[in-house]
C-alpha cells in the first residue's frame, strides 16, 4: 500500500491533469460511479454525515488497527468526494488518520471551487473521517 503522503500526491498529480473546472467535475463525477455498491440496508441514520445538503453515508469497518471504509451519497458530485477522500482514508490505521491535516484537499482547490453547501459538506466529511478515526486511536 502506498504510503498517506504518496495517495494524497497521486490524487492531487490527477486532479492538476485538467486544466478547466469542468474537467475535474466531470472527473469527480466519474470517481462516484466507480465506487463500490453500498447496500441498502447500511443506508441508516447513524451513518448519514450531518452537515451535507446532500445525504451521504459512510460506513467504517475495523480490520485490526486499519480502517475500512464505505460509502455513497445520492447526489453524484458528492459520491465523486466522498469516493475521493475514502480512496485516500480507506485502510489506514486511525492515528495516521487523525493526524493527517488533510490539507491536499487544498491543493486540489476543492472548497474555493464547490458550491458553498457542498463546501461545508466537504467539511462535514472530513470532520467525520477525522473524528470516526479519533475515536478508535
Amino acid at each position: 500500500m502506498k504510503s498517506l503522503q504518496e495517495a494524497q500526491a497521486e490524487v492531487v498529480e490527477d486532479f492538476s491533469m485538467y486544466d478547466e473546472w469542468l474537467d475535474k467535475y466531470e472527473y469527480l463525477i466519474d470517481l462516484g460511479r466507480r465506487l463500490e455498491a453500498f447496500p441498502e440496508e447500511l443506508k441508516t441514520d447513524d451513518r448519514l454525515i450531518r452537515g451535507c445538503q446532500s445525504r451521504v453515508w459512510l460506513d467504517t469497518v475495523v480490520e485490526g488497527d486499519r480502517l475500512l471504509f464505505r460509502a455513497d451519497s445520492d447526489a453524484i458530485i458528492t459520491k465523486g468526494i466522498i469516493s475521493l477522500l475514502i480512496g485516500v482514508y480507506s485502510g489506514r490505521t486511525a492515528r495516521e488518520i487523525a493526524e493527517d491535516d488533510f490539507s491536499f484537499v487544498d491543493r486540489l482547490g476543492l472548497r474555493e471551487n464547490l458550491s458553498p453547501t457542498r463546501a461545508n459538506g466537504l467539511a462535514s466529511m472530513i470532520d467525520t473521517i477525522r473524528k470516526t478515526a479519533q475515536n478508535h486511536c
